[in-house]
Parts: structure tokens; C-alpha cells; sequence
């Protein structure tokens, strides 16, 4: 008897989470195709779903985004686990180097809609300034302390090398993932020495 009493249960929250699922993904395709503020009734559409239903699985459109930028957050605390590659200072910046170009490349759209939103969102903010700390943190590690007591060193390198960075590279500046790429490459250049 119990197995018929959680079966009604079991399949509820199977479609609760598909559902779910499905908003969260037609938000990342309304992004990625250019809209960087769908409306929820723009969501509910391409999730197939309705209105209501948007808002039951979501307290308002705030909490949307946010579960889409802790997507992006994990995304990117995943890349941060792996030691760098490399020997020498420069080859392990190289290695950082290309992490974030490909990092920054497969969320660039969403990091873009979460920095429209950012001044009125409270969630993105944080989020945004826990993302900013970890790759920070990240990129100081590698540093020796000759360096890191070089402040204006430091912050070039942390600003060169920023996800606003690559995004003005990209959309403003019109580079080639390559040739973004090479930019970055040629700042750590610039900024660290070559022993």
C-alpha cells in the first residue's frame, strides 16, 4: 500500500523538477539567442509551460536569475579546482589564460544578462562579487610575493584579465575568441616578468 500512496507523490515532483529544469533552460536560450532580460511570460513560452507555473517554481523573476547565476557560478568554481599547468610563472599564467577564455566564452551571454541586472539585484551582486573574489584569489596564489606586494601590478592584472575584460574584447572591440585570447596573453606579458 504504500508503494500506491508515494506514486502520485513520486511522479508530482518528477514533473515539478522537469518543469523546473525546462524554465531554467528556456532562460539560458532567451539569453544565449541575444534577449538579456526575458520577460517571465517570454520564459514560460519557450519553456512550454505556463505563466503560473513560472511562479510556482520561482518566487519572482529575481530568483530565476539567481538560480541561472549560480549555474554560472558553479560552472567556473568547477575550472577552479584544477591545479594550474605549468612550471615557470608564465606557463601557469598561460594556463590561466586559457581557462577563462574558455570559461568567459560559454557564459559570456549569461554574464552579460546578470550585468544588466546587477545594480537592482542583490543576489547577482553577490554573486557577482563572489566570482570576482574567486578568480581573483585564484590568480593571486600564483603570485610570488615580490609581486603581490606590487599593488597597481596586481590590480592591472586583475582587471586585464576580468570577465568585463574579455566581454568588451569580444562584443565591443569585435576580437576573435583567438585574438581576445592573445590580448589577454600579451598583458600577463606585459605585467609579470619572463624568468
Amino acid at each position: 500500500m504504500n508503494d500506491k500512496k508515494t506514486q502520485p507523490t513520486d511522479g508530482r515532483r518528477l514533473r515539478s523538477t522537469v518543469s523546473r529544469a525546462k524554465i531554467v533552460a528556456a532562460l539560458h536560450e532567451l539569453v544565449e539567442a541575444g534577449d538579456l532580460e526575458p520577460s517571465a511570460e517570454a520564459v514560460a513560452e519557450k519553456a512550454g509551460v505556463g505563466l503560473r507555473s513560472v511562479f510556482r517554481h520561482f518566487n519572482d523573476m529575481e530568483s530565476l536569475r539567481a538560480e541561472m547565476a549560480y549555474e554560472v557560478e558553479a560552472r567556473l568554481l568547477e575550472e577552479a579546482k584544477t591545479p594550474f599547468r605549468g612550471e615557470t610563472l608564465l606557463e601557469k599564467f598561460d594556463d590561466v589564460v586559457d581557462r577563462r577564455a574558455r570559461a568567459f566564452e560559454r557564459s559570456m551571454a549569461l554574464r552579460r544578462a546578470g550585468l544588466t541586472q546587477v545594480h537592482r539585484s542583490t543576489v547577482l551582486r553577490e554573486n557577482s562579487q563572489r566570482l570576482n573574489r574567486v578568480l581573483r584569489g585564484r590568480m593571486e596564489s600564483l603570485l610570488p610575493p615580490h609581486i603581490l606586494a606590487d599593488r597597481t601590478r596586481v590590480e592591472a592584472l586583475d582587471l586585464g584579465l576580468s570577465w568585463e575584460s574579455w566581454i568588451r574584447l569580444r562584443n565591443v572591440q569585435n576580437l576573435s575568441v583567438e585574438e581576445a585570447r592573445q590580448v589577454f596573453s600579451a598583458l600577463v606579458r606585459l605585467l609579470l616578468p619572463q624568468d
